[in-house]
This record gives C-alpha cells, sequence and structure tokens, in this order.
C-alpha cells in the first residue's frame, strides 16, 4: 500500500465522484484557494452527465440528455461559457398521435394558441394563464434551490430570518396561488392539470414531467409536485426554458472541470474509492481500489446517499437511528436510456419533415391513460410494453454529433423499474427486450426507424447502477417525493450537507435541493463549508 497526500501534508478536501456537482463543489473550494482533489472511477469525467462516442462518429449523451435546472450563478461564478459551454434552446414541444398529426408547442404563442384550439378553444385561452401562475409559484420555489434547506427545529438567528422570509414570501402570494401551492404538494398531475384544461391530449404529455425519476404514475398523488420542479428552468434567464448543450451534456461537465482545474483544482479519472477512512469519528481520507491511501482535512461525496454512508464508510461508523432513516430512503429507479445513430432521418407519420417541431423535446404520450397502462406494467415488476418515451434529436441541434446526412436520437424512457419480478440481476438477460420495446413504439410513428438504425445502446437501471453507481438506478440519487425534499433530503436533521461522520459531507444529488443537472447540491454545500470553516 502507497501513502499519496501524507498526513502531513494533507489535501484540504478529497471529493468521491466527478459527476458535475462534485465538479462544481472542487470548483467553489479551489476557487477559494483550497487544495482540492477529485476522484473519479471512470476514464472520463461528467457521471451521468457525459458525452462519449460509443459508434464511430456519433456522439451520445449517454445518461442525462437535455438542461434546464443548471444554476446561472454557478455558470456565471465558475465563468462556465470561457470554459466553453454553450446551451442550444429547445423551442418546441411536440406530442405526435398514432392517427393524426398530434399537439405541437411553438415558440410563437400565437401559434401554440392557435394549435391548442384544434383541441379546445376553452385551452388555449387557458395555457398562458396557466404558464403565468405556474410560473409565478417556480419563482416562489426557486430560493429554496438556491439556499441552503431551512432547518425547522433551529433556534439560530440565521435560520429563524430563512423561516421567516419564507413565510413572509408565502403570505405574498395571496390565497389564490397560496391554494395553488397546496393543491401542487398533494395531488397528482393529471387531476391538478385537469383543474384548468379538458383536452386530455395537451394534459398528458404536460403531465409527463411529473413522473420524471419517480416510481409513480401521472394519476399518483404527490406527482404534481414534481410537475413544478422540472417547470422552474431558464436558459439565459427565459423561465421554464429547456437546451441542449453544444457537444452534448458531457460538454457541461467538461466545462465545469476545466473551470476547477483554472483554480487549481486536480482531478484523477480511473480512480476507484474503495473505502472512506475514518478514525475517531472523524473522516480524514480515502483509499482507493488497489490499496492507495490518501489523506485529507475534510471528504466531500458527491456519490449517492446509500452508497456514500452503507458502503463507503460502513455502519460501524454510523449512529442506528441514522443508518435506519437511510435504510429507507427510497431510490427505487424506473427509467431507462435508448441511445440511436440513424443512417438517414426519419419521418413522423403525420408531420413529416425535419423543421421545427422535431427540434424540441418530443414526448410519445399520446393520452392519460396510455401513460397509465406503461405505469401498470412497471407495478407488477415488468418494462412497460408500451412506454413514455421522451425523445431528442441532438443532431438537429449540433451537427458535430453525428455525420453529414445521418442522426442522433436520445430516448429517455420509462418505465424500467430497478426490481423487476425476475430480480434486478435479470436485467441483462431482458436489456434487449427493453430496447426493443422501445424501438417497436416508434415504428408506430416513425415507420422506417427500423431500417435506418446503425447502432443503439440500452441502458436498464441496472446498468445505470453498475456504470454510473446510481443506487438502483435512481438518476436523481433518490426519489424527489416531498418526504425527501427539504430538511429531508436523505435525513431528517443532515440535510445541509454535513453528516453524523465529522470531516465528511454530502455534494451529490442525493442532498438538497435534488436531481436533474442543476450544481445546486455542489455549489451550496462548498458556501456552507468555507462559511463554517470545516475546509
Amino acid at each position: 500500500m502507497s501513502t499519496l497526500g501524507s498526513k502531513s501534508n494533507p489535501y484540504d478536501a478529497i471529493v468521491v465522484g466527478a459527476g458535475h456537482n462534485g465538479l462544481t463543489c472542487a470548483a467553489y473550494l479551489a476557487r477559494a484557494g483550497r487544495k482540492v482533489l477529485v476522484l473519479e472511477r471512470r476514464p472520463l469525467v461528467g457521471g451521468a452527465a457525459v458525452s462519449e462516442s460509443l459508434y464511430p462518429g456519433f456522439t451520445y449523451s449517454v445518461c442525462s440528455y437535455v438542461v434546464s435546472l443548471l444554476r446561472p450563478w454557478i455558470i456565471r461564478d465558475l465563468d462556465l461559457v470561457k470554459h466553453g459551454l454553450k446551451i442550444v434552446p429547445l423551442e418546441c414541444s411536440y406530442t405526435p398521435q398514432p392517427d393524426d398529426e398530434g399537439l405541437c408547442r411553438w415558440p410563437d404563442p400565437d401559434k401554440t394558441r392557435r394549435e391548442i384550439a384544434r383541441l379546445s378553444p376553452r385551452d388555449a385561452d387557458t395555457y398562458p394563464e396557466f404558464g403565468r401562475a405556474v410560473g409565478r409559484l417556480s419563482r416562489f420555489v426557486k430560493p429554496f434551490i438556491d439556499s441552503p434547506a431551512p432547518d425547522p427545529l433551529s433556534l439560530k438567528p440565521k435560520d429563524l430570518f430563512q423561516l421567516l422570509g419564507m413565510g413572509r414570501a408565502f403570505r405574498e402570494l395571496g390565497d389564490d396561488l397560496t391554494a395553488l401551492q397546496f393543491k401542487l404538494t398533494t395531488m397528482s398531475g393529471v387531476d391538478f392539470l385537469r383543474e384548468w384544461f379538458e383536452s386530455d391530449q395537451l394534459i398528458a404529455p404536460m403531465s409527463c414531467s411529473g413522473i420524471i425519476g419517480t416510481f409513480l404514475g401521472v394519476k399518483s398523488p404527490g406527482t404534481a409536485y414534481v410537475l413544478l420542479h422540472h417547470y422552474m428552468g431558464e436558459i439565459d434567464g427565459s423561465s421554464r426554458s429547456w437546451g441542449f448543450p453544444v457537444g452534448g451534456t458531457g460538454a457541461i461537465s467538461e466545462a465545469i472541470a476545466s473551470s476547477a482545474r483554472s483554480f487549481g483544482a486536480e482531478i484523477r479519472c480511473n480512480a476507484s474509492v474503495e473505502t472512506i477512512t475514518v478514525a475517531g469519528g472523524k473522516a480524514n481520507g480515502v483509499v482507493l481500489e488497489g490499496g492507495d491511501e490518501l489523506h485529507a482535512r475534510t471528504v466531500i461525496s458527491g456519490c449517492e446517499p446509500r452508497l456514500t454512508f452503507l458502503e463507503f464508510v460502513g455502519e460501524d461508523h454510523l449512529p442506528g437511528e441514522f443508518t435506519g432513516q437511510l435504510k429507507r430512503y427510497k431510490c427505487r429507479g424506473s427509467s431507462g436510456k435508448v441511445n440511436i445513430a440513424l443512417d438517414r432521418w426519419v419521418d413522423f407519420k403525420h408531420r413529416p419533415g425535419d423543421g421545427m417541431h422535431v427540434r424540441g423535446d418530443i414526448a410519445i404520450a399520446s393520452s392519460t391513460d396510455y401513460l397509465e397502462r406503461a405505469y401498470d406494467d412497471a407495478k407488477y415488476g415488468d418494462f412497460s410494453q408500451k412506454p413514455y418515451i421522451n425523445l431528442v434529436f441532438p443532431s438537429l441541434l449540433d451537427r458535430g454529433m453525428a455525420p453529414p446526412g445521418k442522426h442522433v436520437m436520445s430516448c429517455f424512457v420509462q418505465y424500467a423499474p430497478y426490481d423487476i419480478k425476475e430480480g434486478p440481476s435479470h436485467w441483462p438477460q431482458k436489456r434487449e427486450a427493453f430496447g426493443d420495446a422501445v424501438v417497436n413504439t416508434l415504428e408506430e410513428y416513425m415507420p422506417g426507424l427500423k431500417d435506418a438504425m446503425l447502432h443503439r445502446q440500452v441502458l436498464t437501471p441496472w446498468d445505470l447502477e453498475q456504470d454510473f453507481g446510481l443506487t438502483e438506478g435512481n438518476i436523481f440519487h433518490g426519489e424527489l417525493g416531498l418526504e425527501q425534499l427539504l430538511f429531508q433530503r436523505p435525513v431528517s436533521g443532515w440535510a445541509r450537507y454535513k453528516t453524523p461522520v465529522k470531516n465528511l459531507w454530502l455534494c451529490g444529488s442525493g442532498a438538497h435541493p435534488g436531481g436533474g443537472v442543476m450544481g445546486a447540491p455542489g455549489g451550496l454545500a462548498a458556501k456552507e463549508m468555507l462559511r463554517q470553516g470545516a475546509v
């Protein structure tokens, strides 16, 4: 065993995992003059926000594939644009139908109004009103994701002022929006939307945001809040916007890594952590696979909480109550990913061409019943035979993603439950059948797709766990249910990045404010550590 970063001259901080949150945390600490080392077990940075060329000439955004929640203050503070970050807006949302041209919501409000009016004139009138109301609620919630989690039990002046500010902001919403906020926290996405709209063809794709990364259906209570969580995005100051990073989502991670290095952070890939070392109740470093030992004053994990504590630390170093709560923390992966290389463009049957309607996100979500039937398969331990698919064509937005005339399809798919009835270890035997279900579903809307396919990559929840360290394949390091948010993420009493192990901190999506390519857990964790003088 060799020792790197000796006890007499340790790193100020070792960050475990070079996902975008770990990199963000490292960049802020290095910017403040700290000596930081980031360790990543894979051969490239990014974790689940990564771009890879798995077929000659084609680049896949392998896991995460769009961006909206990346915090503007992080882009500014880390000067990510200078380090190569460029985001192209996804301006349309298209929902094809099996038997007609479907619904497209355009960047032009008047054009969207006319499109919705074909389904329901009343919904066309209501749609902008809905956008304004939920936009106001999003602005109310945004401070929560840009600040440490509130502590309702603290009597410290700083925490009391935070709670007082929250209460004041809540009162300023007014009675109507306050009632709306309560509905969002208790209702299903479908029931909430039905209070506004009558057309199922509009409600279905709008409700999909409420199930992303959750093992719930669009008619399950609690999914209305998840819908709001995904409604808070912004690109270049434009609210409720989604975008595609030029170069794929890996370009976000590369930009953050470049920023971190410019401040002096060291990043090592192919460096798999086996153990976080603890002595006398304090974390003091890590042991890598192969036996190399590295020392640091502070250890920060960007990994999922159960992996961090139950695997890297071990129960012997943890309070029993904390361990019990952690074991009840819900990961329950429910989604998979299929990436496809195409030899040529393939038209949608009822709305052909590669125009603006396919240069945004495309939802295979023909009705709320269709989505609920997809969930029914998962409830009984199988992948959806007719899944919900959120589809993006990166090659239409960034020509560098595929050779001329050829294309890349990025397909996010629900449902694919981690705990299938045969057991998670059987996913390798079912992987291609899952991929076939996705392609067969798409073929109904895009005849000729199978003939145009050159290559496909199928990722099940089991693959996401094995390859990317996402426990149970959960893309958010834990579900975004209300019982696992704010001061309860990941465990009640330990929501401010500190842990029961002294000098061990969390900075990943399993910490407040949760998942998505936002960087907030990493940035806020670093700020909190610096504020407390912990690193």
